[in-house]
């Protein structure tokens, strides 16, 4: 693919914006075209008002990646998700601009860029098609935000981190103000196994965020995790802090908690795993009553290399009693399926 006098330039937003460029071509030495898509029906068995029963369509990306020679690289990805009305909308999930120096073990990002922890626990867990992982489902933290940032990984993938500056809102929200997070993940593997690879082995996993929301506050994230991943079985446990304040005087801090813990088990032989996850949250320590506890637990197959099938059942216990809407999708069956092009 040629691209005559044209460069990439990130504009504001993050989004990527091309621009005339007189300095010659440019040749992409290697354009990519991919997607990803969630598909499910589910059922919800303590509703039985409306005995909730429905498919859907719960994500799909395009993935469109470019290398340019020389380190650097461009991706793209739009997000065709479910909005508050339940409506399919289109969003931007990436879009930025990476380059990494020759020889160099680090990758330098400006634009819509992942965050550091939810990407790496994701493909550790390797389940997204299930839901969110705890994190990202107490509100936390997300996926994706407008940012600068640095990835390496040293000795073969013993050691890995990614660090950034981030607006703070996530991929979701808006630009916010002048306040800004900073977010940091470092893992190490202290056991290698069969699995070689940035999640493999015995690893201690840590991330720390600090920033200011917009309009003021403080929110900060601290999570630590151990895991043990080959290529048969995964096993992983994690807990976490997180601080939320307000500049309002007469509005405290909010310190919640969380942990989990997962593991998935690919039965020799076979295509087929099974998998179970316990999810624990407290919103406010300060508060009782509002702790949660999700249980997860399926069967997966991969029935072809770009199409896998997750039955599984999902259940929150609530410390107490719930409101009609919790109980209505407290209990839920879901057949799922993961496809890739």
């Amino acid at each position: 693919m040629q691209l005559k006098n044209w460069r990439w330039i990130l504009g504001g937003a993050g989004f990527a914006t091309l621009l005339l460029w007189p300095s010659g071509p440019v040749m992409a030495q290697d354009v990519k075209v991919g997607g990803l898509g969630y598909v499910q029906w589910g059922y919800q068995f303590n509703d039985t008002t409306a005995h909730a029963s429905a498919f859907d369509l719960t994500r799909a990306y395009i993935n469109v990646t470019a290398n340019f020679g020389g380190g650097l690289a461009t991706r793209i990805t739009p997000d065709l998700f479910r909005d508050g009305n339940g409506a399919l909308a289109l969003r931007i999930k990436y879009a930025y601009a990476a380059y990494t120096p020759g020889k160099s073990p680090l990758t330098f990002k400006l634009g819509v860029i992942h965050t550091p922890w939810l990407d790496w626990e994701e493909h550790l867990w390797d389940y997204r098609m299930q839901g969110m992982m705890a994190v990202e489902r107490a509100g936390y933290m997300t996926s994706a935000d407008l940012g600068f940032g640095m990835d390496g990984a040293w000795a073969k993938q013993a050691v890995t981190m990614q660090i950034g500056a981030y607006n703070g809102e996530g991929y979701k929200g808006g630009l916010g103000d002048s306040r800004k997070d900073l977010m940091g993940r470092v893992s190490v593997r202290l056991l290698s196994t069969d699995d070689a690879s940035s999640r493999g082995g015995l690893r201690l996993t840590a991330y720390g965020q600090y920033g200011k929301p917009t309009s003021g506050g403080e929110r900060m994230r601290a999570l630590g995790m151990v895991s043990y991943k080959t290529k048969q079985f995964t096993l992983a446990a994690e807990g976490g802090l997180a601080t939320d304040s307000s500049v309002a005087a007469e509005t405290p801090k909010t310190n919640g908690r969380l942990a989990s813990g997962y593991g998935v088990f690919n039965i020799p032989n076979t295509k087929a795993a099974v998998l179970g996850r316990v999810d624990w949250w407290d919103p406010d320590k300060d508060t009782g009553g509002d702790q949660q506890t999700r249980l997860i637990g399926g069967v997966s197959y991969q029935l072809h290399e770009h199409l896998r099938l997750l039955a599984d059942l999902d259940y929150v216990h609530y410390q107490s009693t719930p409101t009609p809407s919790q109980l209505a999708s407290q209990f839920q069956g879901l057949f799922q399926i993961e496809f890739t092009f």
